[in-house]
């Protein structure tokens, strides 16, 4: 099973510059393994299992509520039997298709 999560977590009372926060985040999926991609509107994870999606969810916003009054956060989840390693697999194929690398 390939879990494909793409969420975005941040504090909505820190002002206009969030990086600090994001990359407080970022380190928590470092530290767990998973293979992930940041992008411009957040950032996308790829796990085996729902739980494993829910339990970095968990941990992210932990590490905010420390010293965070309000937390938006969304996610996405696409969630397919069978498969892995679509991180890099649907990106790919779509590649091939457009005839130019796009990333």
């Amino acid at each position: 099973m390939s879990v494909l999560m793409e969420f975005a977590m941040f504090p909505t009372d820190k002002g206009e510059s969030i990086s600090e926060y994001v990359s407080r985040i970022l380190k928590i999926i470092d530290k767990e393994g998973h293979p992930y991609t940041l992008t411009a509107m957040g950032t996308i994870v790829e796990v085996d299992k729902l739980d494993d999606a829910m339990k970095i969810v968990k941990k992210a916003y932990e590490q905010l509520e420390r010293d965070c009054n309000r937390v938006y956060s969304t996610i996405k989840l696409d969630v397919r039997k069978g498969k892995s390693g679509r991180l890099k697999q649907k990106i790919e194929s779509v590649e091939k298709k457009v005839g130019k690398k796009l990333t």
